[in-house]
């Protein structure tokens, strides 16, 4: 006998505690909901994007409003 009681004991707890289990897996997928944004197949090499744009955009303003400021100081 499996963990000192009856088999018919013991697989009433083991299906119980599956169900269980299984119920509380279901319960948080419904609850988070899985990102669905993750592709099935990685990316191949290259293929990744992991610039952050928004810096990128800040960036190129900023360098662009320093040659404004250059220039005008030129002119």
């Amino acid at each position: 006998m499996p963990a000192g009681v009856s088999w018919p004991q013991y697989l009433r707890m083991f299906s119980a505690s599956m169900l269980a289990m299984f119920a509380g897996a279901q319960f948080v997928h419904q609850y988070y909901l899985p990102d669905l944004s993750i592709p099935e197949t990685p990316p191949r090499p290259g293929e990744l994007q992991t610039e952050l744009l928004g810096y990128k955009v800040r960036e190129e303003a900023a360098a662009t409003l320093q040659q404004l400021a250059a220039n005008q100081k030129v002119d």
